[in-house]
């Protein structure tokens, strides 16, 4: 609420013990990962009914390329750097244009060091995934390679721009 969101909405949220989630999310299989909507939630409390119907909206504008600035406020990007600036999270996955709107509203300084932890990846652009770290003496759990050092706002953004620009590829031959 200090950041001015009014609440959150949990999207797939892990199994504490693991197992296949109805959802197929692989990777929510550890008790690690949990998907936040970036819907804000309304200002009253939800029926059963009105949690299992709800849909999340999409921050994009159309073509993909850019957060919608009708939709898009300063409110999401303060509850993304909130939840990268936790030193339990590993990563915040968002969608490119999310990654690039962080990017280009964040002032230059010191203050940057929480977008290394938000990296671009597809799909999330009604939610961000936040993936926890390993906690101390889990026993089969991996933790992730390091963030890179710099903020993620280079030559890595560049790249995911370029496959979202590209034109679609012809379909290959059928495969037997």
């Amino acid at each position: 609420k200090q950041d001015g969101w009014p609440g959150l909405l949990v999207g797939d949220m892990s199994q504490p013990c693991g197992g296949p989630m109805l959802t197929g999310h692989n990777s929510h299989q550890i008790g690690l990962d949990a998907d936040i909507w970036l819907t804000p939630m309304p200002a009253r409390e939800l029926t059963r009914q009105e949690r299992e119907d709800m849909s999340a909206i999409s921050t994009l504008a159309p073509g993909h390329l850019a957060v919608d600035p009708k939709i898009w406020t300063p409110q999401h990007a303060a509850i993304i750097k909130r939840a990268a600036g936790y030193g339990d999270v590993e990563r915040v996955l968002v969608h490119p244009a999310i990654k690039k709107a962080l990017c280009e509203t964040t002032p230059q300084g010191p203050d940057r060091g929480w977008l290394a932890k938000v990296r671009p990846v597809w799909g999330h652009f009604y939610h961000f995934h936040v993936r926890l770290g390993c906690p101390k003496g889990m026993v089969g759990c991996q933790p992730q390679p390091p963030v890179p050092t710099d903020d993620g706002c280079g030559k890595e953004l560049d790249e995911w721009y370029q496959r979202l620009t590209a034109p679609p590829q012809p379909p290959g031959p059928p495969q037997p």
